[in-house]
């Protein structure tokens, strides 16, 4: 059985709303998408409707910045997402994307503002380009990320609200270890994501980062939030028990590659500039062998 039947999704228009969604997954978030695969296959279609519509408005800020202004960029995204909460809120959508979104939506009842926080900080990312503290960076990286994980877990299914916190957490964690991975991509969109103060405070200044060029500095300020990464993920840990045991072994193979960006940050010594730290083949097969094992016996 397919995985739309088996989640299911019968109708024509329904099911290539879905499709579309796992084909930008499978496209652009190779390693989300493969943790998928460790899933239920009536889960899968849901979580990848989710992606989808993150994926569509990161594409929004991010991948038409060549061809649309910032203005323009806001306006598309405003409109754009006015209109998928509005089918949210009527539970219809003849988005190509939105249509899978608000089925998942109402199938799992996942709260509304979710989807507000994740497009308020999709605005955010078209006109803040630093943050000068963590506390500042938390409230964007709660709508691009925290809420990522809010989102799934009715999907994956939890014995208790704690799993709620830990979700958050992991979510703060990927976002995190992409930033610490992408200091040299973001340079070039004229952005900075890691907190100022704290750069700061390991000597770096933005001209330094300007540089490109790894200093003792630079790899202390990186150290400290490879530090976080791992702290949040660990703390995000036993939360991980506390959803349903088939979709254990997907979250925690997400939880090893996506932190474990980080390990290969350090085992690269740190040279992001010149250098784009990434999960081996070796790895992957490493972590999803022993996790697809286990998804097999809890099935």
């Amino acid at each position: 059985m397919d995985e739309l039947t088996a989640a299911g999704i019968l109708n024509p228009d329904l099911r290539a709303s879905y499709t579309e969604c796992k084909r930008l997954n499978s496209l652009h978030g190779k390693t989300y998408y493969l943790a998928t695969l460790l899933l239920p296959k009536a889960k899968r279609p849901h979580v990848h409707a989710l992606y989808g519509f993150a994926r569509y408005a990161d594409e929004i800020v991010d991948d038409l910045g060549s061809t649309l202004s910032v203005e323009e960029k806001s306006l598309l995204l405003k409109s754009w997402g006015g209109r998928v909460l509005d089918d949210i809120r009527s539970g219809t959508s003849q988005d190509h994307v939105g249509r899978a979104l608000v089925d998942t939506v109402h199938r799992f009842n996942i709260p509304i503002e979710l989807f507000e926080a994740f497009l308020h900080s999709m605005t955010m990312d078209l006109s803040i380009t630093r943050y000068q503290s963590y506390e500042e960076l938390t409230e964007y990286v709660y709508g691009s990320a925290a809420v990522i994980g809010l989102q799934i877990v009715p999907i994956l299914g939890a014995s208790e609200p704690a799993a709620y916190l830990a979700a958050e957490k992991l979510g703060i964690a990927f976002q995190l270890a992409n930033f610490i991975r992408d200091v040299s991509e973001d340079l070039d969109r004229g952005r900075i994501y890691l907190p100022l103060d704290e750069l700061s405070a390991a000597g770096v200044t933005e001209e330094m980062l300007a540089a490109k060029k790894l200093t003792p500095e630079i790899k202390t300020a990186l150290s400290f939030q490879i530090d976080r990464v791992r702290r949040l993920q660990r703390e995000a840990a036993d939360g991980i028990k506390l959803l349903d045991p088939a979709s254990q072994p997907c979250i925690t193979a997400a939880s090893e590659l996506y932190c474990g960006i980080v390990d290969e940050v350090e085992k690269i010594n740190y040279q992001i500039f010149t250098h784009r730290a990434a999960t081996s083949s070796w790895r992957r097969l490493r972590v999803a062998l022993p996790a697809f094992l286990q998804a097999v016996r809890e099935r």
